[in-house]
């Protein structure tokens, strides 16, 4: 596959991969959701820099027999974290939201990441968003490729 996909031998942990790679990059899936419970701190010269204390959102299932549950979200931000992690840290890449997020109210920044990736900020629509684990929620591409 990744004659194809040059990406596909970058990215480990994959979810399922027939439908996470593309043309245009590999989709990444949500592990976990955290909301913000004690603020982090951010200094100057980066002494007292210090993380935020973070919790993580649980999930429910919509159904006892279902493998995977549903985050119910309210609107507001929350700190996603990947599945998937990269294993090459010398090749810039550009993570960005997908159009399914974005569409429904959501999104997360667009970031370049090399080395690996960071938890990052999702914000949700003042609706509130449900999101099951694994959703396709980012598409990783090559670094000035355009987007989703």
């Amino acid at each position: 596959m990744s004659a194809e996909n040059p990406l596909a031998d970058i990215v480990d942990n994959l979810v399922y991969e027939p439908v996470q790679l593309h043309e245009r990059g590999i989709d990444l899936t949500v592990s976990a959701i955290y909301e913000v419970v004690e603020p982090g701190r951010i200094d100057f010269g980066g002494d007292e820099l210090e993380d935020a204390d973070l919790e993580p959102v649980p999930t429910e299932l919509r159904d006892p027999d279902d493998d995977y549950g549903w985050w119910t979200l309210e609107g507001g931000q929350y700190v996603l974290q990947h599945n998937e992690f990269l294993t090459d840290p010398d090749r810039p890449l550009l993570l960005q939201p997908r159009n399914e997020l974005l569409a429904r109210g959501g999104t997360h920044p667009t970031v370049q990441v090399a080395s690996h990736l960071p938890l990052i900020p999702l914000t949700v629509p003042g609706g509130g968003l449900d999101l099951k684990e694994n959703a396709r929620v980012s598409t990783l591409v090559p670094f000035g490729t355009g987007s989703d």
